[in-house]
């Protein structure tokens, strides 16, 4: 799991300088705080599974569900408060990294 965390990190970082070189610094910005607004609710997920892994206690189907649920709600919010504090907001690159840190597991499937 902290592979795959750390593989969205890499991903929006690649995407950020990308839309740097092509947009400037608020499109560089606006692709990070995009995966961001991926990554932070994708860690804390994976850090809560891990911690419950550790426990040693049965695996809970709800925790699971309420977890996944606390996480898209943290990416909303995040994805509003990116929207409501950074002015100068580039929608291209926030949703273009959004959705390769989101995507960028796949990359792992094909890995061996």
């Amino acid at each position: 799991m902290l592979r795959i965390v750390l593989l969205q990190l890499g991903a929006t970082g690649l995407v950020g300088v990308i839309a740097g070189f092509l947009g400037g610094v608020p499109a560089l910005l606006s692709a990070l705080l995009g995966g961001l607004c991926c990554v932070v609710p994708n860690g804390l997920f994976a850090l809560r599974l891990f911690s419950n892994a550790q426990k040693g206690s049965a695996a809970n189907p709800m925790a699971f569900f309420i977890g996944e649920f606390i996480k898209i709600i943290l990416t909303v919010v995040l994805l509003g408060t990116a929207a409501w504090l950074y002015r100068d907001l580039n929608w291209l690159a926030l949703i273009a990294a959004f959705i390769v840190a989101l995507k960028s597991y796949i990359i792992l499937l094909f890995r061996h």
